[in-house]
């Protein structure tokens, strides 16, 4: 077949793929499919039709699986490893879409979610009063207060126009803070009032006392105003929520991250080195909490429940229909991805080879001890979403799949230099070893013994392998390169600033212990060598890495490189790369 056809082909798949999928939000079968789907699918089936598109599907999905639903797609990014963002203009989407689908549907739906989340989205939008404050009383001369101006007080968002959204719901004023999704909130707020009443007074009161009008600056204090306050709630208990979910906080993972690359015997002595990672154990204490009441839920489950009539015939329907909408997703490329370890034999990817040590170990234990098995695979689980959550590489967040061979990487080289960083756990004297006895030296690259991983976490491994790259990559290549800088002599003028500007950063953030920082001011270098200077914002990065276009020098290679793509760093050869790579940069930069 040739080039031709077999891309018209692909395009003719995919455009299959396409067609299905949106012809998926029509299946009849919808209701009752979408309720065994993971949120996580859900997702990216709405990320890829749109919100707009999916009505049927949210208003399908249970109670559990919209909260679940919701943390993921009303949160954003501010920048890598930062705590997420509430998405303001992705509730008012929500509100909107849940309307259309009918105002009784938007009220069930609505009413069934954590009324602390309602209250924080709606906040955003309206304001919420009790008439009876702009009322005189009895014993008061005063004149009434202007209903308008009232509510406008201490409300920076309002029309400047002069045109106000203002209409009254249940016995309560409502003023929109902001004209977006106003129709479909009155619509919504009217449906709860008329079916769900409870929950619409709790709703207006919640909204109620975040309406009042912002305090005078006294200087006294730097507390978070009500509404402030209550969204940092929000998130804390939705942090709550993904962390029983399996999920690293960026808070926590930052703390992780930060506290991996100190070694154990330098946060607290010979004691710190038997003990684990605190914020690890309360990850994995939390982790099997909720395994014990999931577990808890199901035996209640099986317990005798009221007789129901089941169609064989429909189950049986409802079970391929779940089957085909899965094999749907993952053709289509929407398979819900979440980081896990990637420890393929070298035959079946090559680049595993960076992973010898790792993978030795793991299929030892596979084959000896299940249950320590499960407990390294769940840890690799934990480090990979660490950095996830905590982390950026190139400057970016890390991609679940980057995420996953980062981990299992930075744990092989943690078991390389293990001996030398922990020599309590061996009774080989590294040091003499490497200088004297030949026969030790084999043995030292043979450490860890095959059962190693049975007794010992890849936590411990990984906070090894995260302090060699912090001290002898980030670090190391910070005060090299302010050494070379201090010996290049440059005659442009612009070149020489951006120079000492860089120079000026990188003593700042040497002595901070954060490098990385100092990588946006390396672009100076590009002026003087564009190959050079990939190689060294790599390496300075915060998850260093090693570019391509290293590589290229070391081995003298002239052809053209990606200056995007990268190795992560996994074994003691590559560390002694880089020492290599900083020896030449000198004669690079001076070219």
């Amino acid at each position: 077949m040739s080039r031709t056809s077999n891309r018209d082909t692909a395009h003719h798949g995919r455009g299959s793929v396409e067609h299905r999928l949106a012809r998926l939000l029509d299946t009849p079968f919808l209701a009752r499919v979408v309720p065994h789907l993971p949120p996580e699918a859900l997702q990216q089936i709405i990320r890829s039709q749109g919100l707009d598109a999916c009505g049927e599907l949210v208003t399908s999905a249970t109670p559990a699986q919209l909260t679940s639903l919701l943390d993921l797609d009303l949160w954003r990014d501010a920048q890598p490893g930062r705590d997420e963002q509430f998405d303001v203009d992705r509730f008012g989407e929500w509100i909107e879409v849940l309307v259309e689908n009918g105002d009784s549907v938007a009220a069930r739906t609505v009413a069934a979610l954590d009324t602390s989340l309602v209250v924080a989205g709606l906040s955003c939008y309206v304001r919420v009063f009790d008439p009876g404050i702009f009322e005189p009383t009895a014993e008061s001369d005063d004149e009434p207060i202007d209903f308008h101006e009232a509510m406008r007080e201490g409300d920076s968002t309002h029309d400047r126009s002069g045109d106000t959204l203002t209409c009254e719901v249940g016995g309560y004023v409502v003023r929109g803070r902001r004209s977006n999704a106003w129709d479909a909130i009155v619509t919504l707020l009217l449906a709860l009032d008329g079916e769900y009443p409870d929950c619409f007074h709790a709703v207006m009161q919640g909204c109620r006392q975040l309406s009042n009008s912002r305090p005078e600056v006294d200087g006294l204090d730097d507390l978070l105003m009500a509404p402030e306050q209550h969204l940092h709630d929000v998130a804390i208990e939705r942090e709550r929520r993904r962390s029983r979910q399996g999920y690293a906080t960026p808070a926590d993972a930052r703390a992780f991250l930060q506290m991996a690359r100190q070694p154990r015997q330098a946060r607290g002595g010979a004691a710190a080195t038997a003990s684990r990672n605190p914020i690890a154990t309360g990850y994995f204490r939390a982790a099997e909490e909720d395994a014990e009441t999931r577990s808890r839920g199901t035996a209640d489950a099986a317990l005798p429940q009221e007789p129901t009539v089941v169609s064989m015939h429909a189950d049986e329907d409802v079970s391929s229909s779940i089957e085909a909408v899965i094999e749907l997703l993952a053709e289509a490329g929407l398979t819900p991805e979440r980081p896990r370890a990637l420890l393929e034999t070298a035959d079946a990817d090559p680049e595993a080879a960076g992973l010898t040590r790792l993978r030795r170990l793991m299929k030892h234990v596979g084959n000896m001890d299940a249950a320590a098995y499960f407990a390294r695979s769940r840890e690799l689980a934990f480090l990979a979403n660490a950095l996830v959550a905590g982390c950026s590489v190139q400057s970016r967040p890390f991609t679940p799949r980057e995420a996953s061979d980062a981990a299992a990487r930075i744990c092989n080289l943690g078991l390389e230099y293990w001996p030398a960083r922990w020599p309590s756990v061996t009774s080989q004297d590294a040091s003499s070893a490497r200088a004297h006895d030949t026969a030790a030296v084999a043995a030292l690259h043979a450490f860890p013994p095959d059962s190693f991983l049975i007794d010992h976490d890849l936590v411990t491994a990984f906070e090894v392998g995260w302090s060699v790259l912090h001290r002898d990559v980030s670090l190391f290549v910070a005060q090299q390169l302010i050494s070379t800088l201090d010996g290049l002599h440059c005659v442009d003028r612009d070149i020489r600033r951006g120079l000492a500007a860089l120079r000026r950063a990188l003593v700042e953030q040497r002595d901070a212990g954060t490098p990385w920082l100092a990588r946006g001011a390396a672009d100076a270098l590009a002026m003087l060598d564009v190959t050079a200077w990939a190689g060294v914002v790599g390496l300075l990065d915060e998850c260093p890495v090693l570019p391509a276009a290293l590589t290229a020098i070391l081995e003298g290679r002239t052809t053209t490189v990606s200056p995007t793509a990268f190795d992560f760093i996994s074994t003691a050869a590559q560390v002694g790369d880089v020492r290599i790579f900083m020896r030449k940069l000198g004669d690079l930069l001076s070219r």
